[in-house]
């Protein structure tokens, strides 16, 4: 899983925007996540196969909510369509082990995303900035896909408080979707 990750170039460490005075817990982190497996399973319209667990997880069978433990994440992504990311190196074994190609479609697109991980305390503030969705409504374990100053991505809420989210969309638009999180964080300070 060792590549070239979407947000090398771009990604920047220090403190931005408005931080003065403010307590490392007062503002955002903004952070690219790396070396995840990220695999796509599809039921087939006509399979009779049940859902088997992944990581121990029952993928969801409701829609926009996600399964998750400390190493893996599974989020209803549509209709018999899960996204699964994992820190598992051997995500993709067990999921070929337990899903037939008879009945689902098991697809690798973990160099095809880009993941950025938003948290503190105005992280839903900077989402409604270029995000349509309601993220008063969000709790954690919540998911779902949407566009963010018209770039496509899906949000995935990972903690209670709602203080922290994943952000998935496609590799190329990474940078484009990181300058505008860090642009709308800037009146917040960010690190």
């Amino acid at each position: 899983m060792t590549a070239i990750s979407p947000l090398q170039s771009i990604h920047k460490k220090g403190l931005f925007g408005d931080h003065q005075k403010k307590n490392n817990n007062e503002i955002l982190t903004i952070s690219e996540l790396k070396n995840l497996s990220i695999i796509q399973i599809v039921k087939y319209k006509n399979s009779k196969s049940i859902l088997e667990s992944i990581d121990g997880l029952e993928p969801s069978l409701q829609n926009l909510k996600v399964s998750a433990n400390e190493d893996t994440r599974v989020l209803w992504n549509a209709p018999n369509t899960w996204l699964i990311v994992s820190k598992k190196e051997n995500i993709i074994k067990e999921i070929n082990e337990k899903f037939s190609n008879e009945s689902f479609a098991v697809t690798d697109i973990s160099h095809s995303r880009a993941i950025i991980q938003i948290k503190g305390p105005c992280a839903k503030e900077v989402l409604k900035k270029g995000c349509p969705l309601n993220f008063n409504e969000f709790k954690e374990n919540d998911c779902a896909g949407s566009t963010f100053h018209g770039i496509n991505f899906i949000v995935d809420c990972v903690d209670s408080k709602g203080a922290m989210f994943n952000l998935l969309t496609l590799r190329s638009f990474g940078e484009s979707l990181y300058h505008h999180i860090t642009d709308a964080s800037l009146e917040y300070g960010y690190s």
